[in-house]
């Protein structure tokens, strides 16, 4: 039975028998295989077992699909080779097959760099902060940079605001008096 099997960190082990004649890989959850990995397609790639062959189909992927780091669009997997989608890497294994893809008496491919796609986000608090207690840290509470504001603004402007209805209440009176001068 032929399986792929991740070999990213984090994810190494995850694997997918090739027991169906299609079988799709992808980001979404309708794909056969699903790998939540943001580099990988919604729908990346097609997998086809004809007869005794694998036949890998790229389905337009974003960051296309390679088989031992060429690119391909449709191509035979072999047991051993390393197919990757995005970031992902899936390695063929068949069972009762050699582990490589090598003629006899060639030297075996040297190692291929495993990906780390582990992306560290810091969030929460730190081990010496747990190990401290739950309280509250120190200047917690006596914090000025929260405290209430005297808005010195607003008082120079409702001033400025009344002074101005004044002078334009005398300028209002002043005018009807000199227009209506009393008798």
């Amino acid at each position: 039975m032929a399986k792929l099997v991740i070999q990213n960190q984090g994810m190494t082990g995850r694997a997918c028998e090739l027991h169906t004649d299609r079988t799709t890989i992808g980001r979404v959850e309708d794909n056969t295989f699903q790998i939540a990995d943001p580099s990988v397609s919604s729908h990346h790639c097609e997998v086809h077992l004809r007869g005794s062959d694998i036949f890998i189909r790229d389905l337009n992927s974003t960051n296309g699909s390679f088989i031992d780091g060429n690119k391909i669009e449709e191509s035979i997997l072999k047991p051993g080779q390393t197919l990757r989608l995005g970031q992902v890497e899936l390695k063929l294994e068949v069972e009762g097959a050699a582990a490589t893809a090598t003629a006899p008496g060639a030297a075996p491919a040297p190692a291929k760099k495993q990906v780390d796609a582990t992306m560290l986000i810091p969030r929460g608090v730190s081990l010496d902060q747990l190990e401290k207690g739950g309280g509250r840290p120190s200047g917690f509470d006596v914090n000025t940079s929260f405290s209430k504001k005297t808005n010195k603004v607003n008082k120079y402007f409702i001033i400025g605001g009344i002074v101005v209805a004044v002078v334009i209440a005398a300028l209002v009176f002043y005018a009807f008096s000199k227009v209506n001068p009393a008798k």
